[in-house]
């Protein structure tokens, strides 16, 4: 069974849904305690990173979560629960994450874009793809969909399993051990992204 962390700042209905087009049940969980029951998790996320943060510590959840990522279990974090997972952020200051990805989060360089790319990044966009089982199956040239205005940075390139241009290439998929983290919206990719989700269920 697949959990849908609900900490009051993920958009649940439509995460849920793309599983349920898959075929799959997942559960919309809010009791910390009861992270253990589930083979996968999934950790969504809209909004601010240090909202997010907050969130997660008044529901107990920071250390449940990285108790899980300890278990070995699958985790997938989805936007800005992709960002979660890395050790800081430095929107509207420096705050600490889960620190499950060795990497920080940061504002994009607008110095290094065109007059004709704006902040946030939104819309579709090409990810470049290292060989991994979440990309089995995808179109050559798949794009995704992205709403975003930092970006992460891993600290060990080996963790970074997918790369997006935007003014600059960075890090827009990431996969240590069983913790897996995504900047686009699968749930929102049309085929390719529910490929993507199909692809960590049968992990």
């Amino acid at each position: 069974m697949i959990a849908i962390v609900d900490y009051n700042m993920g958009n649940l209905a439509s995460v849920k849904n793309a599983f349920a087009k898959l075929g799959k049940d997942t559960v919309v969980e809010s009791d910390p305690d009861k992270f253990k029951n589930y083979d996968k998790i999934i950790l969504p996320g809209v909004g601010a990173y240090a909202d997010a943060m907050e969130h997660l510590k008044e529901r107990d959840m920071v250390e449940a979560l990285q108790e899980y990522a300890k278990s070995g279990n699958y985790m997938f974090g989805i936007c800005l629960g992709m960002q979660l997972l890395f050790e800081s952020s430095e929107e509207f200051g420096k705050n600490d994450g889960l620190g499950l990805i060795k990497g920080r989060v940061k504002a994009f360089d607008t110095s290094k874009f065109s007059e004709s790319l704006k902040v946030p990044h939104m819309g579709w966009n090409r990810m470049f793809t290292k060989e991994h089982p979440l990309f089995d199956g995808l179109d050559e040239n798949h794009y995704l969909y992205f709403v975003h205005s930092f970006h992460a940075v891993c600290e060990d390139e080996k963790d970074s399993i997918g790369k997006t241009n935007y003014g600059y290439e960075f890090d827009s998929c990431v996969a240590c051990d069983n913790v897996f983290g995504i900047q686009p919206h699968p749930e929102k990719s049309h085929k390719n992204g529910l490929k993507i989700l199909e692809n960590f269920i049968n992990l």
